[in-house]
């Protein structure tokens, strides 16, 4: 059975900022504290959000080549099991702006 790979690379300089490698091809995501970190979302690039129990998270590619859309949702889900919280809840939209609008 084929098993795909992710990697964690840790930012040293902000403990908020990671990035998902997968082992065996080009992808990477950034993750981003949405609540520390300034994020300006990318237009090439495939964003996702997360509520990850009350911090709320952006997951951004990195020179995105757009091959497997559904590698990155595995990438993300990972990341979730990885940090604790497997039912983290994957959003397309950034849920700041539902806050705005109400």
């Amino acid at each position: 059975m084929d098993q795909t790979v992710f990697l964690l690379v840790k930012d040293p300089n902000n403990a908020c900022q990671d990035i998902i490698r997968h082992r065996d091809g080009s992808l990477r995501i950034r993750v981003y504290c949405l609540g520390k970190d300034k994020f300006e979302p990318s237009e090439d690039e495939l964003q996702f959000f997360a509520n990850d129990s009350g911090d709320l998270l952006a997951f951004e590619t990195s020179d995105y080549d757009g091959d497997d859309p559904l590698l990155v949702i595995e990438a993300i889900r990972w990341y979730a099991e990885y940090i604790g919280n497997p039912k983290m809840e994957i959003l397309a939209e950034d849920p700041r702006l539902f806050d705005q609008e109400h």
